[in-house]
């Protein structure tokens, strides 16, 4: 009967342990964490074209949808259309801080083509 209490006990104890692990490194939670703390973040599944990318950048946050196209040599994300989530956190942003993240996207999808919603995508076009 011991036995078999040290081992639930050390049964529960690496169980703990894994699900702290699990904790500290998901990237869902490192999104939020970044969002209040405006820092940038990018999480996206590169692997799923079918997932929304989320950046979080000066604390705003921006969603992307990616669309699957082809290009001269194979199938890849061609178009990507984002948007902001609350557009009154977009107070003191610049063209340049829109080029950022513009550069950061095309830096995971080099082929694709960035959409911006409005009203980024009128600060953009002047």
């Amino acid at each position: 009967m011991g036995l078999l209490i040290r081992f639930v006990i050390i049964a529960i104890i690496i169980y703990l342990f894994y699900r702290g692990i699990r904790y500290l490194t998901d990237p869902k939670r490192k999104l939020d964490d970044a969002y209040e703390q405006e820092r940038y973040y990018f999480y996206d599944d590169v692997k799923n074209v079918q997932k929304n990318f989320f950046i979080t950048y000066k604390g705003a946050m921006f969603e992307g949808e990616k669309y699957l196209g082809t290009t001269d040599h194979s199938f890849d994300v061609v178009s990507i259309f984002v948007w902001v989530k609350n557009e009154s956190k977009l107070q003191g942003f610049t063209k340049d801080d829109f080029r950022f993240l513009q550069s950061e996207i095309l830096s995971n999808y080099p082929e694709a083509t960035i959409s911006w919603k409005n009203p980024i995508e009128q600060l953009m076009n002047v």
